[in-house]
């Protein structure tokens, strides 16, 4: 029964963080976790614009 729980509160913390991310993309986020949301001197990976 105990295993049912963990389990399930893994299913939970899982699918919060699979919503978060599609969420994320959905608005154009390019990099996720980047709190300089997207403006940061690397651009996490996008080629810059010419």
């Amino acid at each position: 029964m105990g295993n049912l729980i963990i389990i399930g509160i893994v299913a939970v913390l899982a699918g919060a963080a699979i919503r978060f991310l599609v969420k994320a993309k959905k608005r154009g986020a390019g990099c996720i976790g980047c709190p300089a949301s997207g403006m940061c001197h690397g651009n996490c990976g996008k080629e810059k614009e010419r």
